[in-house]
């Protein structure tokens, strides 16, 4: 059994979105063979060290009060003239880094875990210890840079890119390994980050995909609302909010066209962000327990232009017996097969197409369903995923001694 640090930019509990589900389903995993110390973020108000979730599995949990990137804060605009990125130099925190410190000099940890970019940065108080970097993503930087079209968002987002690159590339290098969550993210950072980082011979980059636990879904009752379409996703993160935007403008007139009585109903907090008017569109706003809303739906909605990893809204649709429409982008990164897990299109009048024959069709619903079922169960369930993550760790603190 090893002492393992655990560093989260995102407390945990409640799992109420993708990053949270990730991390609370990787500290089960750890939890089960190894003593874990959390360290986490209060990303949320009622951020509380002892609920029992989280004591039950962490033989010691922090908490710091989070700050978040304000790019007009004196910081930031200094931030123009560093090679690091602005985000990094602005939400720094000297209380988290003081923590750390405290914690590891009060304990001795025979591994360290950085969840994310933002943990990563505070490896120079690591004190030596090995350390994994878990979760690397550039995607959605890199995709804003490639699919610029002016010269103005191109320089603009360049600039990000470039520093976030050879910020990247540095900071990696001091970690025994790196994990990802899908592999188009591994190819980019192969391809595109390179540097020192992934010229080390030794350092690794390991594919650990998301995972739910299939479990916790089978007791969510909720009777499917006819022609009712589901869409859950903080606008906080603008991947989620353009492909809303996308979708109804140009997918949902297509929709009602075929199927004029569908409904749209939109979770998730929109963060200030305003959705052009649709006919039938709902938006809810946070809700405590999303699983309720995506079971009581005929369709869960997946139409991302951009980001990478794996989408944990498809996961969990797919745990509750909700069909899914996605785009190749949304679908990115799991292995499952277009037609026979989900229905994919990428161009409005095809995903509109799609929709309707999903929603006209009950035997292809209860088909796509079953097999999706049986997908996520047998490679996205945490006990299926964990694993893989023991075993790495294992392996950087043997080769560490």
């Amino acid at each position: 059994m090893m002492r393992i640090l655990f560093l989260s930019m995102w407390f945990p509990f409640p799992a109420n979105n993708g990053s949270k589900l990730r991390i609370y389903n990787l500290l089960r995993g750890l939890a089960a063979q190894h003593e874990v110390t959390l360290i986490s973020f209060a990303d949320q108000p009622d951020a509380d060290p002892d609920v029992p979730e989280l004591r039950q599995i962490c033989r010691e949990v922090r908490v710091v009060p989070t700050s978040w990137f304000d790019p007009h804060s004196l910081r930031a605009k200094l931030g123009f003239f560093s090679l690091k990125p602005r985000s990094v130099i602005d939400t720094f925190s000297p209380q988290m880094a003081e923590a750390i410190t405290e914690t590891l000099t009060a304990v001795p940890h025979d591994l360290i875990i950085a969840s994310q970019t933002r943990m990563a940065g505070y490896q120079p108080y690591f004190g030596g210890a090995p350390a994994l970097f878990e979760e690397v993503e550039m995607g959605v930087i890199y995709e804003e840079y490639a699919q610029a079209a002016t010269f103005k968002q191109r320089l603009r987002y360049g600039l990000t890119w470039a520093k976030h690159r050879h910020y990247m590339a540095g900071l990696m290098a001091k970690f025994a390994a790196v994990t990802v969550a899908s592999e188009p993210e591994r190819e980019l950072l192969r391809r595109r980050v390179g540097g020192k980082g992934l010229g080390s011979p030794w350092l690794r980059v390991e594919l650990l995909p998301n995972c739910i636990d299939v479990a916790a879904y089978a007791d969510v009752a909720a009777a499917p609302q006819p022609d009712t379409l589901i869409y859950t996703g903080s606008f906080s993160f603008a991947p989620n909010y353009e492909a809303m935007k996308w979708f109804i403008l140009q997918v949902w007139p297509l929709v009602l066209a075929q199927v004029p009585q569908a409904r749209l109903v939109i979770t998730g907090n929109q963060a200030g962000r305003q959705l052009p008017p649709g006919k039938h569109v709902q938006h809810v706003g946070f809700v405590d327990d999303v699983r309720t809303y995506v079971a009581g739906s005929w369709v869960s909605l997946a139409p991302l232009q951009t980001g990478g990893g794996t989408r944990l809204k498809i996961l969990e649709a797919m745990a509750l017996h909700t069909p899914v429409v996605a785009t190749s982008k949304g679908a990115q990164g799991l292995d499952a097969q277009p037609g026979e897990h989900f229905l994919q299109a990428d161009e409005p009048q095809a995903f509109a197409d799609e929709v309707a024959r999903l929603l006209q069709d009950a035997d292809l619903r209860r088909t796509l369903t079953e097999k999706a079922y049986e997908l996520v169960w047998r490679m996205y369930d945490y006990t299926a995923v964990t694993p893989k993550l023991l075993h790495l760790i294992d392996e950087i603190a043997h080769a560490h001694h």
